[in-house]
């Protein structure tokens, strides 16, 4: 059984940054690529950025590229989301997502996914 739990949400002021935090158990961590997606209620889960199995591959998502950044500690089983010069437009629900067999933007291709963390920015 495969567990992905989130942390590190909260509330934050616009121009403000925030690390979110994720950690997959029940596999081999450093096997596997990692995602983060996001979702607004009433809207479709959006890709925020990816990272293939051993860190030297990332990719993000339009909305985010050059402020957010991926990274991944396989010896603490841990991915990392450093956010920067957040934005009101980046309140959401923030998911972590693993299973696929290569980093990928799309949703279906991510078999495990964690409960979410939330992030609000305020303006």
């Amino acid at each position: 059984q495969v567990h992905v739990v989130e942390s590190g949400g909260g509330l934050v002021q616009s121009g403000d940054s925030l690390r979110l935090s994720c950690t997959a158990s029940g596999r081999t961590f450093s096997k596997w690529p990692m995602a983060w997606f996001r979702q607004v209620p009433g809207k479709e889960r959006e890709y925020v950025a990816s990272i293939n199995n051993n860190g030297a591959r990332t990719d993000y998502g339009d909305s985010v590229k050059g402020r957010f950044s991926v990274s991944r500690d396989n010896a603490e089983n841990l991915v990392y989301l450093q956010m920067n010069g957040l934005t009101p437009e980046d309140t959401a629900v923030y998911y972590c997502a693993t299973g696929s067999l290569f980093p990928t933007g799309a949703r279906s291709a991510y078999d495990y996914w964690g409960q979410g963390t939330q992030v609000t920015v305020s303006s």
